[in-house]
């Protein structure tokens, strides 16, 4: 297919929004209305094929360049813990976002139901999670992905598959017999709101939009926004 066609193909690519609505009596706690959407978007995968991984959150940080320009990146992470606290993914600290998250402690989350044509984007200040949180996390991996984290120095160059193959049968004889202990550059990161948006998709692309913005006492300011 040609550049030409495949713009066109874009161009005319319709998809009718009709799944829902948000009421203008949603709940005052952004919270209590993440967790509905969360147990449906789970329901929905467990009766339809189409949501595969509800926890599926997009990541979303600043890198600064030689020059200090501001560059955003993005990537696809899992959603791990979500309390009044914030919203909790975990990463090797010395990859790309970890040094970015370091540099630039802020970032955007987006959690994309496309069936139910849903999104949820989160915005807020980035924190590590206790040790003891990270330790709690890290017993409950299956050993294959906790020898995974060791192996991989992650977002750095190596010179093929078969490199990388090698580092993990060097970590896993590493380890053999004994259990995997967390490694130091490897932990949780905490996102506490300072905005969560709601945005539920409608015909004719007049979509709802709710954005909650927390305030200095702690409480959350709601408005309607335009689509």
């Amino acid at each position: 297919m040609s550049d030409a066609s495949s713009s066109r193909r874009l161009a005319g690519e319709r998809t009718d929004y009709l799944a829902g609505s948000l009421p203008d009596d949603a709940p005052a706690d952004p919270l209590a209305l993440f967790e509905i959407w969360l147990e449906e978007a789970f329901a929905r995968r467990e009766e339809h094929a189409d949501l595969p991984d509800p926890s599926a959150v997009v990541l979303s940080t600043v890198a600064l360049n030689g020059q200090g320009t501001p560059w955003p990146r993005s990537r696809t992470v899992l959603l791990k813990g979500h309390d009044a606290e914030g919203f909790v993914v975990y990463t090797n600290l010395g990859s790309d976002k970890g040094h970015e998250l370091e540099q630039t402690p802020r970032a955007a989350l987006l959690m994309p139901w496309y069936p139910l044509q849903r999104q949820v984007r989160i915005e807020g200040t980035v924190e590590q999670v206790p040790a003891e949180i990270s330790d709690a996390y890290w017993a409950q991996r299956p050993r294959g992905s906790q020898l995974g984290a060791w192996a991989s120095q992650q977002s750095r160059e190596i010179t093929s598959r078969e490199a990388l193959e090698g580092q993990y049968v060097q970590v896993e004889e590493r380890f053999e017999g004994s259990e995997v202990p967390r490694p130091g550059f490897w932990g949780g990161l905490r996102v506490r709101p300072a905005r969560i948006e709601f945005w539920q998709g409608r015909a004719h692309r007049f979509h709802d939009r709710i954005r909650y913005t927390a305030t200095a006492d702690g409480s959350w300011e709601r408005h309607r926004l335009q689509p």
